[in-house]
C-alpha cells in the first residue's frame, strides 16, 4: 500500500478516531450553546417588551415572574428530540394559556397535532384548521402573533371545542427557516389564564431550539457520511433528512407504520418511527444473519442498499406527516395516489436522484415503501392511475 494510499482497514480506523474526537467537541460544547442561547433567546424576547404592562393588571392573578419563564424556556431546551420539544413547549404553555393547541401547516393547510386543556393530549388531532381567514390566516399570512375574539376564529374549531368566557383568544405562528411550520393557538378558557407576551418568548425560544437540534443532527449526519471514508456498519448513524424548509418542519407526529404500532404506540416524530423500525429490525436480523436480504453483498453494497431503505421510509412519513387526513381519505374510498400524486412523485424524484444511479436502484425501496407505508400492503387503496 505505498505511495501514501490507505487500505480498507485503514480508512476505518481513521474513521472511527475522527468520529470520536468530534463527539468530544460536541459533548464539549454543545452544553455551552444550549445554555448561551437559552439565555440570549429570553433577554432579547423580554426587553422588547413593554416592562410596566406585560400581562393587563386584571389578569395578573397567578401570572409568572420572569425567572419562571426562564425555568419554561429552560424546559423547552432539554429537549433533544423534535418531538420532546414540541411536547415541552405544550407543557410550559399551558401555565399561560389554559388551552392550548399545536398545528403542523404544510402546503398552507394546517393539521391539528397536540393540545392541553382541550380534552386530551390527542383531542386536535389530525383537526384541519381554516387558514384561509380570521387570527389564523393573520399569523400565517403575515408570521405575527394574531390577538383576536373567539368570534373570529374557525367556526368548525369553535363548534367542536368551545371558546373560553372572556372570549379573548391568541394565534401565534412558530417560525422556522422563515417558513410559518405551526400555529399555536391559545385563550384563556374558563380559568381567565392568557399572557401573550409569555407564549411569544416561547414559541420564540422553541423555534430557536429546533433549529439548533436540526443543525446538530444535519452536523452529525455530514459526520458519519463523510464521501471519503467507507463507514463501520455496526457503528453507522441513522442518516437525517436533507434540511430543506420543508423537511426541516418534521417534528410533529406521524402515525408509526402498523407493524411497529404495539411497539410505539405514540405519535412520534417521521425520523424516530424510522429508528425504532431499524431497532426492530436489526434486533429481527441478528441471531439469524442468513435472513439478511444483504448477505451475499459486498459491504459496501450492503450499507448503499440498507441507507436508501431507511430514506425511503423518511420520505414516505414525511408524506405521511403533513398529509394524515389525505391518506385517511385516499384509503377509505381507494384513490389514495390521486390525492398524493404531487407528494409522492416529487419524493420519489428525490429518491431516484441520490440513489437512482447506485447498487440500491434495482431494489424500488421507494415505491415499497409506499405501498407498505401508505397503503400499508394493500395495493387496491392505490387506485386505478397508481403504476405498480
Amino acid at each position: 500500500m505505498g505511495n501514501g494510499s490507505l487500505s480498507m482497514a485503514d480508512s476505518k480506523e481513521l474513521q472511527q478516531i475522527v468520529e470520536r474526537a468530534v463527539a468530544q467537541v460536541f459533548d464539549r460544547e454543545l452544553p455551552k450553546l444550549q445554555a448561551k442561547l437559552q439565555a440570549a433567546v429570553v433577554e432579547r424576547v423580554l426587553a422588547e417588551l413593554p416592562a410596566p404592562a406585560v400581562v393587563p393588571a386584571e389578569s395578573r392573578a397567578g401570572s409568572h415572574s420572569h425567572s419562571n419563564l426562564v425555568q419554561a424556556v429552560a424546559s423547552i431546551h432539554a429537549g433533544s428530540t423534535q418531538k420532546e420539544i414540541l411536547r415541552a413547549l405544550l407543557e410550559a404553555g399551558s401555565a399561560y394559556g389554559s388551552r392550548i393547541a399545536l398545528f403542523v401547516v404544510k402546503a398552507g393547510a394546517a393539521s391539528g397535532w397536540q393540545s392541553r386543556g382541550l380534552g386530551d393530549d390527542e383531542a386536535v388531532k389530525d383537526f384541519p384548521l381554516d387558514l384561509t381567514s380570521g387570527p389564523a390566516a393573520h399569523a400565517y399570512q403575515n408570521r405575527i402573533v394574531a390577538p383576536a375574539n373567539i368570534a373570529e376564529m374557525d367556526r368548525r374549531f369553535v363548534k367542536q371545542f368551545g371558546g373560553p368566557e372572556n372570549e379573548q383568544i391568541i394565534v401565534l405562528p412558530l417560525v422556522l427557516k422563515d417558513k410559518v411550520a405551526a400555529v399555536l393557538y391559545a385563550d384563556g378558557g374558563s380559568e381567565g389564564v392568557l399572557d401573550g407576551p409569555s407564549l411569544e418568548v416561547l414559541v420564540l425560544a422553541t423555534s430557536a431550539w429546533l433549529e439548533v437540534a436540526s443543525l446538530r443532527k444535519q452536523a452529525q449526519k455530514d459526520i458519519g457520511e463523510g464521501p471519503s471514508l467507507e463507514r463501520a456498519p455496526v457503528a453507522a448513524p441513522l442518516p437525517s433528512p436533507v434540511q430543506t424548509v420543508s423537511s426541516f418542519a418534521d417534528p410533529f407526529a406521524a402515525q408509526p407504520p402498523r407493524h411497529i404500532a404495539k411497539a410505539a404506540p405514540e405519535p412520534e416524530p417521521a425520523a424516530e418511527v424510522v429508528e425504532i423500525a431499524a431497532r426492530a429490525a436489526g434486533a429481527a436480523s441478528a441471531p439469524a444473519t442468513a435472513a439478511d436480504p444483504f448477505a451475499g453483498m459486498s459491504s459496501e453494497d450492503a450499507d448503499t442498499h440498507r441507507k436508501a431503505q431507511r430514506f425511503a421510509r423518511l420520505l414516505v412519513d414525511e408524506i405521511k406527516l403533513y398529509n394524515q387526513a389525505k391518506v385517511a381519505e385516499g384509503r377509505r374510498n381507494k384513490d389514495l395516489y390521486d390525492r398524493l400524486k404531487e407528494d409522492i412523485e416529487k419524493s420519489r424524484s428525490t429518491f431516484q436522484k441520490r440513489y437512482g444511479s447506485t447498487a440500491a436502484a434495482s431494489g424500488d425501496y421507494f415505491q415499497k415503501e409506499v405501498l407498505r407505508s401508505l397503503a400499508e400492503d394493500d395495493t387496491s387503496v392505490m387506485g386505478a392511475s397508481f403504476r405498480k
